[in-house]
Order: structure tokens, then C-alpha cells, then sequence
């Protein structure tokens, strides 16, 4: 290290070599001379030994022009082999050139540093008669011929100690922490001492020499007591010292001299081995005394280095080939066991199996949509939310690996036996979800060249890290790890991130899909319960004003406005209760017919083909069956105790169905002078709503009618009704007079002001009102009350609490809802009637009067 770039006054450490500018030394080891020159070749820097070496006056040459102290055949060649580089880190070479045209051969190396050019000059110390080159080519079958990574390290260690004569060669491969470890070995027979598979800490090979090793991929010092030579001047003008991070003659660090001191070397030679750009490992090549290989030679080195990288990339992408075929095959089998519309947790066992035949691990998790599933050994739910955050921290839709949790994350301490190591599969962006693999501890006994964790001590150097003396075998024990995840391994994971990517995307897609599906059903939905709306109040609107038009009373306005705006909710009722399916045309007439015949079923008879109706044709069909009926009892049969009437019902061959409806026994009969709005019903909706025909025949006998309903609105039904029409169970006689204290619960003002009337009209004395439960249970304790009338929905509630406290009081109640269905809890109040809304004075005094027939013992 350099005293004037790393302060006295720093504390020493493993990190001052990291800090050490060894591009800058300022000096060029003696088996070769250096110029500089600028780029309109003027002379910049030289080296104090081109004296010896080129004799050339190193003193005086800065500042001349290249081509003044050059011949000019020379500086021509330099200028081509200059122009001929592709790249910043390209070095252009000249081997045995007849520099001066005297017969003294140099090998020269050019290459351009910063805004100069470089050019190093080596005497030849040898004739060029043997071509270094050709003797590459048999290596290199050598080392394809080997099977695996250790086979091919060996064989190119021992081709390697061949062509250069160093007394060992080793391969050394660096860990992913920077430290390192010899995996092939290449030595005299007879040297007894070895380096293979002993690990070196990082702090061996600092920061700045691995990045300068990718850089310049071979470094020669040809002797460790070498008397360097100094250039000059050490700076340029404008203070920066020359970078020799390119130069083959670079001088070398103190420190590292030290370090080859103590371990017995005298020369060395560093090759590197660089894989898509990565500094994989090195060459290290040791000699116990000088040993000068010149530049021809370490040229043909370089290219057994970088067959070597080849090799090594080859052996790695035939297995990632292999790695990518599992992958394929895994993501084959996934897609096709994960079936349509399960989610990964669903199918985890399935993933789980599958992962394991490409990666070995002792324990999987899923983490997903806050859910957690796991197989092996595996941390705990709440163990693992701790490490799902850590993992939320890393690089997102990156796979993530390490070997020593415990290392990253200290608090899950108590989990490295089962979960040293851990291998994250991020399977969405946002919330982090993680298919996570885990592999349990192995305790490892690593061998060390020497103690790692060698004290710091002051050395001749002065206030610097000494290294260390002692390379013998040093061994430790390593816990707290996993088995490694090689790169392999990575690559299978990132192979299985984008498959369940996919299969997530895939059910995505289909969850989607299927709310677009529902999206569209509701506005549908949604526009039809609009267009029903509308329908619905425009109906009721022009009931009104037709019934205002027919009616001589208000009693009888009100009456009749009362009767079909009932005939339409029963009608909805009964669609709602079957979810809108096709309803028995038996059924809507014995609903019709249960709130003015009640016990006097017999005075009816439907006979002739069961049919059901179809949702879109009820409502029409309720209100003509509706203005039949009252009609009857109005004015026709159904208004004497001798009257009958009989429904026919017959398909005809033409696909029309015909609904027949005949009275006899009753008054006379007599046509209407004018039609009213019933009779315009009777006789024009089925024309107009279904597209049918209506026929009303006066006839003095009785009232008879008849209708043709389209194929569409009409379906054949089980032939299971009895001839007569039924009667609801719970229809029952009118109510009792009421007496005493009602109350009313419902959440909609206008109905509840109606039923207070309906219910003051039979005779209670004080209606109350309640729109919540807070305020009817106040009620209920203010007051004596004696009967009411609870709305089952009141909102964003229920009536259940009332309906309790009233039970436990004993006071009588009717439950009444907008709603066909009933809740199930309403099972648990058997004794109160049921009635649906909007409320009539019929149907709540009918209500009523069952309430008080069944508290009276004749319900």
C-alpha cells in the first residue's frame, strides 16, 4: 500500500488492502521498458530502465516527439496495431519485432490508458523458432476430453505447469463472498506440500485486485526481489500519476510481495478466468525461484485461459440445458395439475412435489394472500411473517437465495437447525407472495491456508496489515449453513418463478374473466330491476288514475285501488318465492281466490290441462284473474251463496293455451253501459302485454271469458292439483276488534303511518311507531302494549330483538316482510302470523285475526 493514499492515522484493518491503489504504484518491474506518449505522439512518461533496455536516454525523451527517438517503420506498425484495438481494455501485440532495425527483437504491447497510449517493450529472450501458439491446440483437446468441472481444472492445471514450467499450478475458484478455494492442483511429484481444497479469505485477493483481475486477465512477477524502475515523471502536469492498470509490467504491491514472501514463493503468475463478464477464478502459478515467461508464451496462456472459461461456460450451459428441461417438464406438469379456478394453495401439494424432483430441500412453504401452507421442516406462521417482510425488502420479481439466514436476518436465530438456508420464489409483485424453500444446517469443517482471523499486527511497512506467515492447514468448524444453492439451482428457480407467474396470471385471468361475467349479470340485473321499476310505478300510477276515473267514491276508489296494488304484490310474492321461475296457474288463482272465498273452495273447479306461467306473463295474468275475482264477488257468481264458477284450461294443437272462465248460478247478468277501468283490464292487457287475444261475454246466464296465451308464456306442469282451488293454510276469518296499545316497527315512514291507520281502524286505541330497534324496545317499556306489528328488515338491522323482548312479555305479534323469503330465524317464533307488505286492511286483520285465534286455542 501507498503511504500517501491511506492515512497512519487509519485504523488498521482487512479493509486497508481493499483501499490500496495498486494501478498507481508509479513503477514497472525490470523485465521491460515503458513509454507514453499523448495522442499526438509526444512522449509523456518512460521508464528509468529504457536506458538499459532500449538504450534510450529515459531523461531526456519526455516531451519529444515519438518519431524523433523511433524509426519511422516502427512508429507506422505501433500507429496500425493502435488503430486495429476494438475496445478500451483491448491490448495490441507485437512478437519478436525488430524494434530499431538492428537485430535486437522485442515483444511490445500497446494499449490506450486514459487519454495516453501505452507502449511496454520486451527484450526477446528467446528465438521465435517454436510456435507457442500450436502448442495450445492439443492442450486444449486435453481439457474438452474431461467429464466434469474438477476433471477439466485438473487437466488444464497440468497443460498449463507444462507450457510454462512453474513448479505448481493451481485453480482456484472464488466463493460468492470473494474468498476462495483451490479445487485442482498441479505439482512436482516430489513436493510434498499442497494447497488443494484449503480456502483463502477474501481478504487474500482484496476488492481492487479481483476488479483489476477482469480487466487485465494475466499478471506475471517474475521475481519477487526485483529492483524496480520508477517513471518519469511519476505525474503529469496536472498532478495525476499514469494508470498502469493495463500494463503487463506493472509493478507489484509491497504487501502482496510480503504475502508470496511468506509463503516461500519467488515468482508467480495470476490467470484469470472470466465467465460472461464474472471473474469466475484465477490461475495461480507458484515458483519457488525467478522464473521469467515472456510475452509470446504468456499470450499463448491467456488463449489456454480462455478455452478454459469456455469449457466451463459449455459444461454450465449443457447443464442449464439439462436445468431448462426439467423446468420444461415441471412447468408442463404444473399447468396441467393445476386445475381451473384453484388457487396455488389448493393445488400445493401438487407444486410442492413437482419442485422437489428439480430442487432438493427439506422443507417448503407457500405464503399467499396472507395464507400459509407448509410441508418438511419449516418455520411457523408467525416465524415465517417475520421473514416474509425481510424477503419484502429484497430486489422485487427476483428469486432470492442464501445459505445462512441467520446471517441476514440474527432474530431468527432459533430456526438455523431446520432453516439455515433459504430460497424465495417471488410468484406475484403486489402482496409479496413466496413459494420458499428451506434446507436444514450442515455443520462443515472448513480448511483454511492459515488462520483467517490472523490479528492485526504493525509491521516493517509501518502502521499497514502484515500478512500473515503461516499458510499451514488451518481447520474450522462452520455452522449456522446450508447446503449451497449453486447456480444451477437458481436457474431452476427462476425457471419455476415465471412458470407460476403464469399459472397465477392464468388464474388471474380466469377470476377476471368470471367478475367480468358477474360485472355484467349485475347491470343487467340492475337495468332490469330499473326497467321493472319504472314499469311497476307507472302501472300503479295509472291504476290510480283509471280507478279514480271508474270509482263513485272515494271508499270505493280506495277499495279498488287497495285490491289490484295487492293482487300485483301477491304476484311478485310468489315470483320471488320460486326465484323467479314459472309458477302454477292453480296456485295464483288460489291466492287470488283465498282472500274472498275462504272455506267455500268448492264453489270453484279448475279442471283441464295443469300449466305454469312464465315470470314475464304473472303479474299480467294477476291482475285480470284479480278484476275476475272481485268482479264475481262483487256484482256475479261468487256475490250468492248458490253462484259457481269453473276455470278451463286446454292446450290447443296450435301451441296457444285457452283459459276459459264460465260463472253460473248468479244474478243476472247485464253488459256494463260504460267499460270501466276493471273490464279495460280483463279485456285489453292480455291483447297487449302477451300479444294474446281477451273475449268477455256478458251473457245473462253468468259472465263468461276467454283467453289465448302464447307457446312462450305458458308451460305444462305436473298434473299433481286438486280439481278445486286451495285456499292458502293460513288463510283464516277477519280479524277481531283490537283494543288497547299497538305498536308499529317499520323503517319506512309512509307504511308505517298506513298500517297505524289500518290498525286504528280495527280498533286500537294508541298506535306507536318505530323505525329502529333502540326506539321500539323504548317503547315497549314506556308503554302497555298489547299487540304489534314487526317489519322483519328494518335496514341495516332486524326486528329479532323486539320480537324476543315481546315474546318474553307475552304480548302477540305479526312479522311482516317486503320480502317473500323468510329468515331463518323466524322459525323460532312460531306462533306469529305471517304478512306481507305493502299491507292492506284485508291481509293485516286477517294477520290479526289469526294472532288472535291462535291465542284463543282455535288456531
Amino acid at each position: 500500500m501507498n503511504d500517501s493514499f491511506i492515512s497512519t492515522g487509519t485504523p488498521v484493518d482487512l479493509t486497508n488492502c481493499d483501499r490500496e491503489p495498486i494501478h498507481l504504484l508509479g513503477n514497472v518491474q525490470s523485465f521491460a521498458a515503458l513509454v507514453a506518449i499523448s495522442a499526438d505522439w509526444i512522449v509523456q512518461h518512460v521508464s528509468r530502465n529504457a536506458g538499459a533496455l532500449l538504450g534510450l536516454d529515459a531523461e531526456g525523451l519526455t516531451g519529444r516527439s515519438f518519431s524523433e527517438v523511433m524509426p519511422r517503420e516502427t512508429v507506422a506498425k505501433l500507429r496500425e496495431k493502435l488503430g486495429g484495438t476494438s475496445h478500451e481494455n483491448a491490448v495490441a501485440r507485437l512478437f519478436g519485432y525488430d524494434v530499431f532495425g538492428d537485430g535486437r527483437l522485442f515483444d511490445v504491447s500497446a494499449h490506450q490508458s486514459g487519454s495516453s497510449f501505452i507502449f511496454e517493450f520486451e527484450p526477446k529472450s528467446r528465438d521465435g523458432a517454436k510456435d507457442e501458439l500450436a502448442q495450445v491446440t492439443p492442450m486444449l483437446r486435453r481439457v474438452s476430453a474431461q467429464k466434469d468441472l474438477l476433471g477439466a481444472s485438473e487437466e488444464a492445471a497440468r497443460q498449463l505447469r507444462a507450457l510454462t514450467g512453474f513448479d505448481r499450478v493451481m485453480v482456484y475458484q472464488f466463493g460468492p463472498e470473494g474468498d476462495g478455494t483451490v479445487i485442482a492442483e498441479a505439482k512436482d511429484g516430489g513436493d510434498s506440500e499442497t494447497y488443494l481444497g484449503l480456502h483463502f479469505p477474501a481478504s487474500d485477493i482484496p476488492r481492487q485486485a479481483r476488479a483489476l483481475y477482469k480487466r487485465s486477465l494475466l499478471r506475471l512477477i517474475a521475481d519477487v526481489d526485483d529492483a524496480v524502475s520508477p517513471i518519469v515523471p511519476p505525474q503529469s502536469p496536472e498532478g495525476q500519476p499514469l494508470d498502469l492498470s493495463l500494463a503487463m509490467s506493472r509493478a507489484v504491491s509491497p504487501i502482496h510481495l510480503e504475502y508470496l514472501r511468506n509463503m516461500n514463493v519467488r515468482a508467480s503468475m495470476s490467470v484469470s478466468i472470466v465467465i460472461r463478464g464474472e471473474l469466475w477464478g484465477l490461475f495461480a502459478c507458484h515458483h519457488r525461484a525467478p522464473l521469467h515467461v515472456d510475452y509470446e508464451r504468456r499470450t499463448a496462456v491467456e488463449l489456454l485461459a480462455q478455452f478454459f472459461a469456455y469449457e466451463l461456460e459449455r459444461q454450465e450451459a449443457k447443464s442449464t440445458s439439462d436445468t431448462v428441461g426439467r423446468a420444461q417438464r415441471l412447468h408442463d406438469r404444473l399447468m396441467m395439475q393445476i386445475s381451473s379456478g384453484e388457487g396455488l394453495s389448493a393445488s400445493f401439494v401438487s407444486i410442492a412435489n413437482e419442485i422437489g424432483k428439480v430442487i432438493p430441500h427439506d422443507g417448503i412453504a407457500l405464503y399467499s394472500d396472507g395464507n400459509y401452507v407448509a410441508q418438511g421442516r419449516t418455520p411457523s406462521k408467525e416465524q415465517f411473517q417475520t421473514i416474509a417482510r425481510f424477503l419484502n425488502t429484497a430486489a422485487a420479481s427476483r428469486v432470492y437465495a442464501t445459505d445462512s439466514l441467520v446471517a441476514r436476518l440474527p432474530s431468527m436465530a432459533a430456526l438455523k437447525a431446520d432453516c439455515a438456508g433459504v430460497l424465495a420464489i417471488p410468484v406475484s409483485r403486489t402482496p409479496r407472495d413466496y413459494i420458499v424453500l428451506f434446507r436444514s444446517e450442515v455443520v462443515r469443517q472448513v480448511n483454511w491456508a492459515g488462520n483467517p482471523h490472523k490479528p492485526v499486527e504493525v509491521g516493517p511497512l509501518g502502521a499497514r496489515l502484515t500478512p500473515r506467515k503461516s499458510f499451514e492447514l488451518w481447520k474450522e468448524d462452520v455452522a449456522g449453513r446450508s447446503e449451497t444453492w449453486s447456480p444451477t439451482v437458481l436457474k431452476a428457480a427462476e425457471a419455476i418463478r415465471v412458470t407460476l407467474l403464469e399459472v397465477v396470471l392464468k388464474l388471474s385471468d380466469e377470476v377476471n374473466a368470471e367478475r367480468k361475467r358477474a360485472q355484467d349479470q349485475q347491470e343487467l340485473l340492475i337495468a332490469e330491476l330499473n326497467h321493472r321499476v319504472r314499469n311497476v310505478l307507472g302501472l300503479i300510477r295509472s291504476l290510480v288514475g283509471q280507478s279514480r276515473q271508474s270509482a263513485h267514491t272515494i271508499e270505493e276508489f280506495t277499495a279498488a285501488v287497495d285490491g289490484r296494488i295487492h293482487a300485483l304484490a301477491q304476484a311478485h310474492d310468489q315470483l320471488t318465492s320460486t326465484e323467479w321461475h314459472p309458477v302454477a296457474l292453480r296456485e295464483l288463482l288460489a291466492v287470488e281466490l283465498g282472500a274472498y272465498i275462504a272455506g267455500e273452495e268448492h264453489r270453484v273447479t279448475i279442471s283441464g290441462t295443469p300449466v305454469l306461467l312464465a315470470p314475464d306473463a304473472f303479474s299480467t295474468m294477476a291482475l285480470v284473474l284479480h278484476e275476475l275475482v272481485t268482479n264475481s264477488v262483487k256484482y256475479g257468481a261468487l256475490s250468492v251463496p248458490t253462484g259457481r264458477v269453473g276455470v278451463t284450461v286446454e292446450r290447443l294443437p296450435d301451441g296457444l293455451v285457452r283459459i276459459g272462465w264460465t260463472e253460473s248460478g248468479g244474478p243476472a247478468v247485464r253488459a256494463p253501459e260504460r267499460r270501466g277501468f276493471g273490464t279495460t283490464i280483463i279485456e285489453k292487457s292480455i291483447p297487449f302485454e302477451l300479444k294474446g287475444k281477451a273475449e268477455v261475454h256478458f251473457e245473462l246466464t253468468g259472465l263468461r271469458a276467454e283467453f289465448l296465451l302464447p307457446e312462450r308464456y305458458v308451460t305444462d306442469a305436473p298434473d299433481a292439483a286438486p280439481a278445486a282451488a286451495s285456499v292458502p293454510q293460513d288463510a283464516a276469518s277477519d280479524g277481531e276488534g283490537l283494543s288497547g296499545v299497538a305498536l308499529v316497527v317499520e323503517d319506512n315512514m309512509i307504511i308505517a303511518m298506513d298500517a297505524a291507520d289500518i290498525l286504528s281502524d280495527l280498533g286500537a286505541e294508541t298506535v306507536h311507531t318505530a323505525s329502529s330497534v333502540a326506539e321500539a324496545l323504548r317503547i315497549i317499556d314506556a308503554h302497555p302494549v298489547s299487540v304489534a306489528v314487526l317489519d322483519v328488515n328494518l335496514g341495516s338491522e332486524t326486528s329479532l330483538p323486539v320480537a324476543e323482548m315481546l315474546a318474553r312479555r307475552g304480548v302477540p305479534f305479526v312479522l311482516a316482510s317486503g320480502y317473500a323469503g323468510q329468515s331463518d330465524w323466524l322459525s323460532r317464533f312460531p306462533s306469529a302470523p305471517m304478512t306481507s307488505k305493502p299491507f292492506t286492511i284485508e291481509t293485516l286483520s286477517k294477520a290479526v285475526g289469526r294472532l288472535a285465534a291462535r291465542n284463543n286455542g282455535r288456531a
